[in-house]
């Protein structure tokens, strides 16, 4: 059967690597996003709002998907709000492509706050022990996650759907201005520390540095998302979703110092958030840019160090299970560290970072 993919949030770390993986194995691609553009050749980009319902069916109007992939969501300043607006993108989308009758199946990805909580609560109070496990109830707490769920599983209760929920752990992978980009983050924080002598320091917490911990490849969520799409065992699922390795961070901290060609600063007790150490260097960036012809010269458009915060910053050690995904079939894996250093190079190549 033909395979045709809409994926929201197509610019995204998730979205964009979903795209390449999908076209290299002959998939027709179509890419909604808010501010769509031609990044991705193959990619049918459309511009459409997932909170304009109105112009969101005029946009998708003359499509006829076999598969959705949600890879987005909008953050506001309280929970309520999270969820009023990102469960509305999940059912506004769903709803407006429900006429052409085309679609199999739904996959959308969330992630660990899942289990730890969202933002308001974020690692706080009576949370599940580790390794996460998918058969864990939700938290007694309103969640974003929870209510984005609810929308897909309702819609393919009246549509005839299948489904798949997707929980990765914090994901390294290639995009420019995106709200969860860890690798980019730390990069960017690297290239500082060589320029002005700042220590490289690990800016999150004690628990974080000494525990173990795992991640997620952005490329191999794109496998697992295109694996669940199309394994009918892995239909009306949720998975968690991570690399396979697990590493504490008093490991993997040198390992990304050095690859920049910097020491990594002693670990000294509770690390300074990167929010903090990062607050007034716009300037320092700009000129970075400007001495290595770099392609970027707004950190801001690089960046996201409130999420690298708040992932280095958790005071629980978090490791996730992957079994339900084996027994199924799914047995990708991926090296961590050559996860940052790939991204590191392309980085480099690109000229993102000297």
């Amino acid at each position: 059967m033909s395979r045709t993919a809409l994926i929201a949030g197509v610019t995204g770390i998730v979205g964009n690597n979903l795209a390449q993986q999908l076209l290299a194995n002959g998939w027709q691609v179509h890419g909604l996003a808010r501010r769509a553009s031609n990044t991705i050749d193959d990619v049918n980009f459309i511009s459409a709002d997932l909170l304009d319902p109105t112009a969101l069916r005029a946009a998708v109007s003359h499509l006829k998907p076999s598969h959705i992939f949600i890879t987005t969501w909008l953050r506001q300043p309280t929970e309520a709000e999270n969820i009023r607006v990102n469960s509305a993108m999940v059912r506004n989308l769903l709803e407006a492509v429900a006429p052409a009758e085309s679609v199999r199946h739904v996959a959308l990805v969330t992630g660990l706050k899942h289990y730890l909580g969202p933002f308001e609560a974020y690692g706080k109070g009576a949370l599940p022990a580790t390794p996460f496990r998918e058969e864990q109830p939700r938290l007694d707490i309103e969640n974003f996650y929870y209510a984005q769920e609810d929308e897909v599983f309702a819609a393919a209760e009246r549509h005839n759907f299948n489904w798949s929920v997707h929980r990765p752990h914090t994901i390294i992978g290639y995009a420019l201005g995106n709200a969860m980009n860890m690798g980019v983050t730390l990069a960017v924080y690297a290239n500082i520390c060589r320029e002005t002598g700042h220590p490289f320091l690990f800016p999150g917490s004690a628990t974080q540095w000494h525990g173990l911990t795992d991640m997620t490849d952005a490329r191999l969520l794109a496998r697992h998302l295109e694996w669940a799409a199309t394994t009918p065992q892995a239909r009306d699922h949720a998975f968690n979703v991570v690399n396979g390795d697990v590493f504490r961070w008093s490991w993997m901290w040198p390992r990304l110092a050095d690859w920049f060609g910097i020491e990594s600063a002693p670990f000294p007790g509770e690390g300074t958030p990167l929010e903090q150490q990062l607050a007034g260097t716009e300037d320092i960036w700009h000129n970075i840019a400007k001495s290595h012809n770099l392609i970027e010269s707004d950190i801001n458009q690089l960046i996201s160090a409130w999420h690298t915060d708040a992932d280095l910053g958790r005071p629980i050690e978090v490791v996730t299970d992957m079994s339900k995904s084996r027994k199924l079939g799914f047995l990708d894996y991926q090296a961590t560290d050559d996860s940052f250093f790939d991204l590191f190079a392309r980085l480099r190549h690109d000229r993102i970072i000297p």
